[in-house]
């Protein structure tokens, strides 16, 4: 009996697994769940632990042990969708960003949209001016400290909080002053709600980078938001897609593919390569759920993508989600009374340390005139150890991927590094749009770009990144001829083929099935029951049978006498 009951809790355990979800003020819930339990109900759980309603804006997320992160897929088992063996740890992050954080409907969700973007902030993810970083952390500091309390806070307090990975004294000071004559009397709420107005004026609002390379070997960072697709590379913008304009995402292997049409009939191909196959695919799934979460007006009219142009090559996927203007259309009918939010006792941040806990770590160096020098693209890179970008493997491919820019950083006078002072911050004062060809000979080309433009292209503007000593390789546009063409024609041609060839080899097997084998199956005996199938057999078949019969033994027979 006893015996009996060990086995039967045993097989409990096995039933059941713990999993440890990480929220956005670096708290924990953790819950025991059902093996054969969905991701929805474990996304579920943790909205009803949070009292969201508005939470389409939100996902899961897990890293698996090759280090690649990926978004829990509601619709399948958990356990299927993980490498590892349980407990299970993974983060809630926001996954859609609001296009307008304004017109969320409750509090609770505008605050944690708040410390997902304070965490973008921190992280380097939210790239802005000096001056605007300044605006931004002296919100921050409103709506968790108050007012300004000479008593409470002495001379200098803002130097012992981190709202970024690096800033220059003179940037601290500019947030004190803020702080203490712009803000006060604002209420938490109000402080965070004009920190999302202000952050969602940033272009790099929304960014999620993925880091990648272009066709040229140089870095770069692609990333989708709720305007269109965006692509970071040294300190500048250099593309910028709005949804409507990207007809198709389409990924092999490690190489990305992103097809647009620009005014009526310019197209444009950019291509990128993953550090690997796995982020590759993780880019491209992105890509197609932000892509139908922000262009679609309904559900309904998300169809199911494909990887590849051709019948079953590549991967199948669907964003199974609401759209957003389903979701705010939902918000809207919202009818309760507002939650209560808990704003003080943060548990300490193990990725992004709330300003309410000590001082931070000293990493700016007090001389060079307090100016900080550090590169966007090495700020970018820090994002492979964050919570929240997709990284690079630790494996020789991933390490090797981005270690050029690191390499450079160190080598002093070999690299010039770009300052970022208080006067210029980020790339926000440069941004490139996307090359288009103003010649109208090109309208009807296919254009496959990446990287800045040429000076002649720009009108003569700077193109060089600031952390590199000498201009990165330019990326000249090369068009798809007449051969090309043909070439794909006859590719898929032969895919045509084949692809025929199996369907009728596949006919040919269940022909022989049917009438040759002696398998006595239900399905198989009424097929062959039916007076269509009796006159096939003894009117075609057999006689087809006995001709074939009768070559092969004249072969056989004529090969012996040989």
């Amino acid at each position: 009996m006893l015996s009996r009951l060990m086995s039967g809790s045993e097989r409990s355990l096995d039933r059941e697994f713990s999993c440890t979800v990480r929220l956005l003020d670096d708290s924990e819930y953790t819950c025991t769940v059902q093996r054969d339990a969905k991701g929805q109900w474990l996304f579920e759980q943790v909205c009803q632990h949070l009292n969201l309603l508005e939470k389409d804006y939100f996902g899961i997320r897990f890293v698996d042990p090759e280090k690649q992160r990926h978004w829990l897929e509601f619709s399948k088992a958990i356990t299927k969708q993980m490498r590892s063996q349980p407990p299970y740890t993974m983060c809630l992050r926001v996954k859609f960003y609001p296009p307008d954080p304004a017109t969320l409907k409750e509090e609770i969700t505008r605050y944690l949209v708040f410390l997902q973007i304070k965490r973008d902030l921190y992280h380097g993810r939210l790239l802005c001016k000096s001056s605007d970083a300044a605006t931004l952390a002296a919100f921050i500091l409103q709506a968790e400290i108050g007012d300004y309390d000479p008593g409470k806070h002495p001379e200098g307090y803002s130097s012992k909080f981190q709202f970024f990975p690096k800033h220059s004294e003179r940037l601290e000071r500019r947030i004190a002053e803020i702080h203490k004559s712009e803000l006060i009397g604002q209420s938490p709420e109000t402080a965070e709600m004009n920190f999302l107005r202000k952050a969602q004026t940033l272009e790099t609002y929304g960014v999620d980078p993925h880091p990648s390379k272009d066709v040229s070997g140089n870095a770069a960072f692609l990333s989708f938001t709720p305007f269109g697709f965006v692509v970071l590379q040294g300190n500048r913008r250099i593309h910028f897609l709005k949804w409507n304009e990207v007809t198709k995402l389409k990924f092999e292997g490690k190489t990305f593919h992103i097809y647009a049409t620009h005014q009526e009939d310019q197209k444009i191909i950019l291509t990128y390569f993953a550090p690997t196959p796995e982020a590759c695919k993780h880019l491209w799934k992105c890509g197609v759920e932000n892509q139908a979460f922000y262009q679609f007006e309904k559900s309904s009219q998300v169809r199911t993508v494909s990887s590849s142009n051709l019948f079953f090559k590549g991967s199948r996927f669907r964003y199974s989600g609401k759209v957003a203007k389903e979701v705010m259309e939902q918000s809207a009918k919202i009818r309760r009374e507002p939650p209560e939010i808990h704003r003080s006792g943060l548990v300490p941040s193990r990725s992004c340390p709330s300003i309410t806990h000590g001082p931070r770590q000293s990493s700016v160096p007090r001389t060079r005139r307090r100016a900080v020098h550090i590169s966007i693209m090495e700020g970018l890179e820090s994002l492979r150890d964050s919570g929240h970008s997709t990284p690079v493997r630790s494996g020789s491919d991933g390490n090797s991927f981005l270690n050029s820019y690191g390499n450079r950083a160190e080598g002093g006078n070999r690299t010039r590094m770009a300052e970022f002072s208080e006067d210029s911050y980020s790339p926000s004062d440069s941004v490139l749009p996307t090359p288009v060809s103003n010649d109208p000979s090109d309208q009807a080309q296919v254009r496959h770009t990446n990287g800045p433009r040429s000076n002649q292209e720009e009108g003569g503007t700077e193109l060089c990144t600031q952390n590199q000593a000498k201009p990165q390789g330019k990326s000249r546009p090369t068009q798809h001829g007449p051969e090309e063409r043909v070439n794909e024609f006859i590719c898929s041609l032969a895919r045509l083929f084949l692809v025929t060839l199996a369907l009728l080899f596949a006919l040919l097997l269940l022909l022989i099935v049917l009438t040759e084998s002696e398998l006595d199956l239900a399905f198989l005996r009424d097929i062959r029951r039916t007076p269509e199938f009796q006159q096939f057999h003894y009117e075609y078949f057999c006689p087809l049978r006995r001709w074939l019969a009768c070559k092969l033994r004249w072969m056989g027979g004529h090969l012996i006498n040989k």
